[in-house]
């Protein structure tokens, strides 16, 4: 008999990581691994990806780790070629490689601004293209914006803002093609203020002066979101697809 509790399982599925070698990708990969997926590891520094497999392997799943930069089309479809030749399948995709920036907009260049949209909404993409290829029904794509898309945080982050946003809407668009046709489920998770490698670069004490605007009072624990993913990637959320689910202790809710 199955119960409610199953239908968060991930047993035998592949679940493709970006972004993977540090911060929140960390945390995603070990909670998959947790529920039992198989996990391809992907980021552009591949020396840091064997501590994310060794996290994977203690939990008791496979893991491969695949140098990639998202914003190149030609290595998304590499990740998804080396899922499918190490696993034979692709289930869940996280598409979690971004970039922050905070640059006043009279003063960032045009490069800056591009590769920040490359990034965080064009990767995005072109790793979606790819799954979307080769994954059969009941898959699930998982799209990490940000509540940057949604309201200001205070900071000069034009790009990145405008970046989150754009996924949002991708995630819509790729929701409406895919989940009918294809059985392919496309959510976006837009987490608040959380623990990570863009955090750790914000003006020191910027966190603590924006918690007496998120009534949980505090930032989140990577952990927390880390479930939400696990959640969206699951049979839990079978009838869930094309929307966006914020996770920031209510900071968009005032």
């Amino acid at each position: 008999m199955t119960t409610v509790l199953d239908r968060f399982r991930l047993d035998d599925k592949v679940a493709i990581v970006t972004g993977a070698s540090s911060g929140l990708g960390v945390a995603f990969a070990r909670a998959l691994a947790e529920a039992g997926a198989d996990l391809v590891l992907a980021a552009r520094r591949v020396e840091r990806l064997e501590a994310t497999r060794a996290i994977v392997e203690q939990a008791g799943r496979r893991a491969i780790t695949v140098a990639a930069d998202v914003a190149l089309p030609e290595n998304a479809t590499a990740v998804v070629e080396a899922a499918i030749e190490a696993f034979g399948h692709v289930d869940v995709l996280v598409n979690n490689a971004g970039k922050g920036t905070a640059v006043p907009a009279t003063r960032e260049a045009p490069a800056q601004f591009r590769e920040v949209i490359d990034i965080n909404l064009n990767g995005c993409y072109w790793m979606a293209q790819a799954c979307g290829r080769v994954m059969q029904p009941g898959s699930a794509i998982i799209n990490i914006a940000s509540v940057a898309a949604l309201a200001s945080g205070g900071l000069p982050q034009a790009a990145y803002s405008a970046s989150k946003a754009g996924l949002i809407g991708l995630t819509r668009d790729l929701a409406v093609q895919w989940t009918g046709r294809k059985g392919i489920r496309v959510t976006a998770l837009a987490p608040g203020y959380f623990p990570s490698e863009m955090t750790d670069q914000f003006p020191e004490g910027y966190i603590d002066s924006q918690l007496p605007r998120v009534p949980a009072g505090r930032p989140g624990d990577p952990e927390e979101l880390a479930a939400a993913v696990v959640f969206l990637a699951s049979a839990a959320a079978g009838y869930i697809t094309g929307t966006t689910l914020v996770v920031d202790g209510g900071l968009t809710a005032l």
